[in-house]
C-alpha cells in the first residue's frame, strides 16, 4: 500500500521548492506539481536521493479550468492519495485596471484563487474520511493590508485568508488542520522580475527573509492547528500598526506601496 503523500504546487522553485525539501527531510513521500517540468525533475531527483523519499511529478498549468479535476484524477489513477496538501502556486500577475487583457485577468483568478479552492474541493474530503490532514494555502501579508494600486495579487490572497478560516471552521473537528500563511518579503526568485526588483531595493534589508524560516514557521504553526499565520516577528508587530491611521506614512516607508 502507498502511503499518503505531501502535495506540493508551485514546488519547481522559491517556497514550494523550500517546503518539497523540509518536508522530504522529515521522510515524507512527495508529490511536486508545476508548470516546468525540467526544473521539477532536478528537484525530484536531488530530494529521491538526498532523502530517500519517493518523489512523483506532475506538470501542470493551474490557470487552466480543468487542471485541479485533471491533476485529481492523474493522481488516483496512480493510486496516490494525499494527506498534506501546501497550495503555494502563484503569481504577481497582471493589473486589474491598467491590463485590458481579460482572459489574462482570468487566468490570473483561475490560478490564484480557483484553483486552491479547486485543490481543496477534490483533495480535503478524503482527508476527512481519514480522520486526518493537513492543508496550507500560501497567501501574503498583501492579503491582510490594503495598498494603492494593488487590485489583483492583494485581493487573491485575501480571499485565501477567507476561505482557510471557512475551511478550517468547518473541518478542524475532524482531524484536518487548514492554515493560511501570511509571509512578508521573502527571498526567492519571486520577486527578480523588474517590478518587484525595484521595490526589494528600496525596502529596508530587515523587511526581508529568508525561505527557509518562512516554511518552518509555516509547518510548524499548522501542526498546532493555527487557522491565520504572519511569519516573520516583525511583520507581527508591522501588519496592526499598518492597519491603522498612520498606516500609509509607514508603508511608504517601507518602499511597498506601488505609484498609480
Amino acid at each position: 500500500m502507498i502511503e499518503p503523500r505531501a502535495l506540493i504546487t508551485g514546488a519547481s522553485s522559491g517556497l514550494g521548492a523550500e517546503f518539497a525539501r523540509q518536508l522530504a527531510a522529515k521522510g515524507k513521500d512527495l508529490v511536486l506539481v508545476a508548470r516546468r517540468a525540467e526544473p521539477l525533475q532536478k528537484l525530484a531527483d536531488e530530494l529521491a536521493d538526498e532523502f530517500n523519499v519517493s518523489v512523483d511529478i506532475f506538470q501542470a498549468d493551474l490557470s487552466r479550468t480543468d487542471a485541479t479535476a485533471k491533476l485529481f484524477a492523474d493522481l488516483s489513477d496512480r493510486g496516490l492519495t494525499v494527506d498534506y496538501l501546501i497550495n503555494n502556486a502563484g503569481a504577481v500577475g497582471p493589473d486589474l485596471l491598467r491590463g485590458r487583457d481579460w482572459p489574462a485577468q482570468q487566468a490570473y483568478i483561475e490560478l490564484m484563487m480557483t484553483s486552491v479552492a479547486g485543490m481543496c474541493h477534490h483533495f480535503i474530503p478524503s482527508m476527512q474520511k481519514r480522520g486526518f490532514g493537513r492543508v496550507l494555502n500560501v497567501a501574503s501579508v498583501a492579503g491582510l493590508v490594503s495598498l494603492a494600486g494593488d487590485t489583483s495579487y492583494g485581493p487573491t490572497k485575501a480571499y485565501l485568508i477567507a476561505l482557510s478560516k471557512g475551511l478550517a471552521a468547518t473541518v478542524g473537528r475532524r482531524g484536518v488542520n487548514v492554515l493560511a500563511l501570511c509571509p512578508g518579503f521573502t527571498h526567492t526568485e519571486f520577486h527578480q522580475s523588474p517590478e518587484l526588483a525595484r521595490m526589494k531595493s528600496k525596502s529596508p534589508a530587515i523587511l526581508w527573509y529568508d525561505a527557509e524560516i518562512v516554511v518552518r514557521e509555516g509547518l510548524a504553526a499548522l501542526e498546532k492547528g493555527k487557522t491565520v499565520y504572519v511569519s516573520g516577528r516583525l511583520y507581527r508587530y508591522l501588519i496592526p500598526l499598518m492597519k491603522t491611521g498612520p498606516g500609509g506614512w509607514l508603508i511608504a516607508r517601507m518602499g511597498i506601496e506601488r505609484d498609480y
